[in-house]
């Protein structure tokens, strides 16, 4: 069941592919300053794909920062992604390859100065990569450059030991790697390097977070968009996936020394030369759920929402948001029997009956419903607001809540008991700006995708999501949020409707 509930909570998009491509002329070669590379061609788009951005991470490169690549000089076949970075099996795609610093580049056209957008993908900075996020639609219809990278996961990518210093935050460090390459290559596949959005969904999104708090970020990102996950988030035990220990999405320094001792004894490792020499197999034969990024290190510095609380953070604009019913999805998937009264002393101890009377399975339809609601509010949706106070005090702001009740759960369906409603459930979101096989949008869902793409690209461009013929997204204020649903475009009181105030004074 653990297995499936990481699944569920992180697969989105693996089934995604890029359709409607032919195989390129030399019309489709692009010189980036290591080399020249060849995509493919379509009518309306290019996609290059499997271009490196560092040095494979290999060796006594394992655990250090990205180094540059080595040049090359005969044209690159840049037609498949490169490989997913090593990883355990819980969203369904173990890998122990661990050259994987490669990055898509999808273009409507080499012409002109675009917005870029770079996506960073999901999976808890633990699994998933690049290639499952076709982002034609986007590119096309707002056009724009999307760029799409692997990043180093796990023990690989977030590893903090006493012995390596400033350790903990590598695949930040490759997702900067990247930033720079697109400054460098952007303006050869039609982009703007001074105009460079970073967005990201649930781990990517605790990244996104990372490069605006980041001193290293500085003048390497113009915007950035956190869809579910930013800087204030935690999550209580069982909160994010089933079985799992409370957490956050990052982690000081002393507690990551003492996690990678602890590793490296159970390794039989007593230094980190023997760390490097263990194959890959050996870290990827521990799954641990969600990885956390190292703070107190010179890519991060501080805690994330210390920076957003002190004013000292990249002040760029940002997009903030999260989906209407963040929780239901990890809800859905808790074995029978269902015991929603332990669940809350497991999360809330001695305070889990004050959780229980306000969130009482008669108000919600049922115990998993009421229990999908603790987590989509408690986890998700008023730590969200917590960052859009934080964050609108010193710029500009838009907050969403993603809200199609009614978005289709593709492969998840056989996950979700008969009856179960998972609502606008966590990930979502993303099939309305990716296509994502096999999530299918019905006409009312197709417009809501239009809009929201249209949202996005205008962000990217300008700094405001508002355009012609869009129902108007005024800045973040006192828990009003842009809330997306089919034909219902609206501002709502977020805050109330996710119960902050109860959860603020619990």
């Amino acid at each position: 069941m653990r297995q499936r509930l990481l699944t569920l909570l992180t697969a989105a998009g693996l089934l995604a592919g890029s359709a409607g491509v032919a195989n390129a002329g030399e019309s489709g070669v692009v010189r980036t300053d290591a080399g020249p590379v060849r995509g493919t061609v379509a009518a309306d788009h290019q996609l290059y794909q499997g271009i490196p951005y560092a040095a494979p991470p290999v060796g006594n490169l394992r655990w250090r920062s990205p180094q540059p690549v080595t040049p090359w000089t005969a044209v690159r076949d840049a037609t498949k992604p490169g490989p997913a970075c090593a990883q355990a099996g819980g969203a369904g795609q173990p890998s122990t390859n661990e050259d994987c610093l490669y990055l898509n580049v999808t273009t409507p056209s080499r012409h002109g100065r675009k917005p870029v957008m770079v996506w960073l993908h999901g999976g808890g900075n633990s699994y998933l990569s690049s290639d499952g996020f076709d982002a034609r639609r986007m590119a096309v219809q707002g056009d724009v450059v999307v760029v799409t990278i692997n990043f180093r996961l796990g023990f690989f990518g977030f590893l903090g030991h006493p012995d390596l210093p400033d350790s903990g935050a590598y695949g930040i460090e490759d997702q900067q790697a990247a930033l720079r390459w697109v400054k460098r290559n952007a303006a050869a596949f039609g982009g703007d390097p001074r105009n460079v959005t970073v967005f990201g969904e649930s781990g990517g999104a605790f990244d996104v977070c990372a490069h605006v708090t980041s001193p290293l970020s500085r003048g390497l990102i113009d915007k950035a968009i956190a869809q579910s996950g930013g800087c204030s988030i935690t999550w209580p035990n069982n909160g994010i996936i089933h079985g799992f220990p409370a957490s956050s999405p990052f982690v000081a320094k002393d507690k990551a020394a003492a996690d990678a001792v602890a590793l490296a004894t159970q390794l039989g490792c007593a230094d980190v030369a023997c760390l490097r020499a263990l194959p890959a197999s050996a870290f990827t034969a521990i799954d641990r759920g969600l990885t956390p990024v190292v703070t107190g290190n010179r890519v991060l510095p501080v805690e994330p929402v210390d920076a957003l609380r002190s004013g000292q953070f990249n002040r760029v604009p940002v997009i903030w948001g999260n989906t209407r019913d963040e929780g239901r999805l990890a809800a859905a998937t808790i074995p029978e029997p269902f015991d929603y009264a332990d669940l809350l002393k497991q999360a809330y101890g001695d305070k889990a009956a004050k959780v229980a009377a306000e969130y009482t399975p008669e108000k919600f339809g049922s115990a998993r419903l009421a229990y999908g609601a603790v987590l989509t509010d408690r986890v998700w949706a008023c730590t969200q607001l917590a960052d859009d106070r934080l964050l609108s005090r010193k710029t500009t702001t838009y907050s969403y809540e993603f809200a199609d009740r009614t978005a289709p759960v593709g492969f998840f369906a056989d996950l979700i008991p008969p009856g179960f409603p998972p609502g606008a459930f966590h990930s979502s979101e993303l099939a309305y700006l990716f296509d994502i096989v096999p999530f299918e949008l019905n006409a009312e869902q197709r417009k809501l995708s239009q809009q929201m793409i249209t949202y996005w690209t205008r962000f990217a461009a300008t700094g405001n999501p508002n355009a012609h013929g869009l129902p108007t997204w005024p800045k973040y204020q006192h828990g009003i949020t842009q809330s997306l649903a089919p034909n219902d475009i609206k501002q709502v009181n977020a805050y109330q409707d996710h119960n902050c105030a109860f959860w603020a004074a619990l």
